[in-house]
């Protein structure tokens, strides 16, 4: 599926099971947030600690178990667990030994938001054939 209009765009990210990482920056032509969707093998890790200039980021952990070091602490997340990191946070994630980790990651520029769902959202008088 590939589909676009005046003011939404739709693709299709294939089998994300077999890609491992999908970032949907260009493919979605995003402008106020970065999204990707990841997968750690079995005992993987990101190579590497970073910290970003001006992005918090959310990450929602949608199957598996393993790892997160931030700032020092290092701790065991799993299938259903949420975490937002300042953009100063110093993280790394890995994957438990046993088992491969797969999470979406949300990044935003912090304090941006000037509303959410309760308060940005406004009723429209159209209706989809399912209403």
């Amino acid at each position: 599926m590939n589909k676009s209009g005046q003011n939404y765009k739709a693709i299709s990210c294939g089998n994300i099971q077999s890609l491992g990482r999908v970032v949907l920056h260009d493919a979605l032509e995003l402008t106020g947030s970065e999204v990707s969707i990841n997968e750690l093998p079995a005992g993987v890790s990101v190579p590497f600690v970073h910290t970003h200039k001006n992005n918090e980021e959310v990450y929602v952990v949608l199957s598996g178990k393993g790892w997160l070091y931030i700032d020092g602490d290092e701790f065991e997340i799993k299938e259903g667990d949420a975490f937002r990191i300042d953009p100063k946070g110093e993280r790394c994630i890995k994957a438990d030994n046993a088992s491969s980790l797969r999470f979406i990651c949300v990044q935003g520029k912090t304090n941006s938001l000037e509303g959410f769902t309760q308060t940005d959202g406004v009723p429209s008088e159209a209706k989809p054939s399912w209403l």
